[in-house]
């Protein structure tokens, strides 16, 4: 199998291509365009193994990626390029709506076109996509593949409006297409303007741990590894046409997360001078459309395929931290050298 994975220099992304060469021993491409999320430190494992190729390129320039079809002739496609910060996505909505949009657009299409001279039984599509299209839950339920769409956000808007195209490619073209809907990821290699990453060097440098609101908000955590298998899997043995919910069982509120990464740093770091490390979590004000709740049903996956979560919250939670702390080089070099982590998405009409 040779997989085209987009975004792969990214988090989930690299994830994925680290478990597929390592792990799978499959043949991968990494398509990415290297914006400031993108890292190459992130598939330094692998970027001199034979199985692995690595393309820069932007997933929207249509040339470029039918010459990349053309030239590594790839059996299975896993889409998870994408901007995806929701606070960024509140500010600069346009870059979310080229590239979520119309970068998926163009890798549909590139595909069809591609399978028009390549026929294959056995190809498949895989768009990865987010909980954030199926808006708020209350108090209690959880989000399952047919829960309606209701996106709240830039960012969740242009997930849903590439989960349809994706659909109606499908429907239409007969394209061989599985969407996956996942909850919050964590892990090593996530880009500092994300929860657990800000809060960890915040922490480490003694800045204010910013919590929106009160707090209240909850959010499922999905360690990126677990989505890997989960994502490879699903690549593998799903059922072309189907959407699989993908979540780590873990639902936990903003400030009991925050909570649990000050508990962590004390003990990792009993002698800081910012100990104990929850002083610092200060209250700002809630994001515009802030969804309160999200939880998944993965009970789908679970079912058909056998795949489950294996990382527990606070096992996992410790080891991502501990990665945060023991890579702050990592974190400067992909920041810029600029440690700050300011807060975007405040814009307002």
């Amino acid at each position: 199998m040779t997989v085209l994975v987009t975004g792969g220099a990214g988090f989930i992304g690299s994830a994925v291509v680290r478990h597929l060469v390592l792990e799978q021993n499959e043949t991968v491409v990494n398509v990415d365009k290297m914006t400031y999320a993108g890292s190459f430190a992130s598939t330094a494992a692998v970027k001199d193994d034979e199985r692995y190729a690595f393309e820069r390129a932007d997933i929207c320039d249509s040339a470029a990626i039918e010459t990349i079809f053309d030239n590594y002739c790839p059996t299975a496609v896993l889409h998870l390029a994408a901007e995806s910060h929701v606070d960024r996505s509140i500010d600069q909505p346009a870059d979310f709506i080229q590239t979520n949009i119309l970068g998926t657009y163009t890798l549909l299409e590139a595909t069809r076109n591609y399978l028009k001279s390549h026929p294959s039984d056995d190809f498949r599509f895989v768009h990865v996509s987010t909980d954030e299209v199926f808006g708020a839950l209350g108090d209690d339920g959880l989000f399952s593949e047919e829960s309606p769409y209701r996106p709240n956000s830039p960012y969740s808007a242009s997930k849903a409006a590439s989960d349809h195209l994706v659909r109606a490619w499908h429907h239409t073209y007969g394209a061989p297409t599985i969407i996956t809907n996942c909850s919050n990821n964590y892990g090593p290699f996530q880009f500092p303007e994300k929860l657990i990453p800000v809060m960890v060097l915040n922490a480490l440098n003694g800045r204010p741990l910013p919590i929106y609101g009160t707090g209240t908000n909850v959010r499922d955590w999905l360690y990126v590894d677990d989505h890997a298998r989960a994502l490879v899997l699903i690549l593998r043995e799903g059922r072309v046409g189907e959407t699989y919910n993908i979540g780590g069982n873990n639902q936990l509120s903003n400030v009991h997360l925050v909570q649990e990464i000050c508990s962590v740093l004390d003990d990792v770091l009993p002698d800081s001078l910012h100990a104990p490390h929850a002083s610092l979590i200060a209250f700002v004000p809630d994001r515009p459309g802030h969804d309160l709740r999200y939880a998944i049903d993965a009970s789908k996956v679970e079912r058909e395929l056998g795949w489950e979560p294996s990382q527990d919250l606070s096992l996992g939670l410790r080891k991502t931290v501990e990665w945060y702390v023991a890579h702050t080089d990592w974190c400067a070099h992909i920041l810029g050298g600029d440690m700050s982590t300011e807060r975007q998405g405040t814009s307002r009409c």
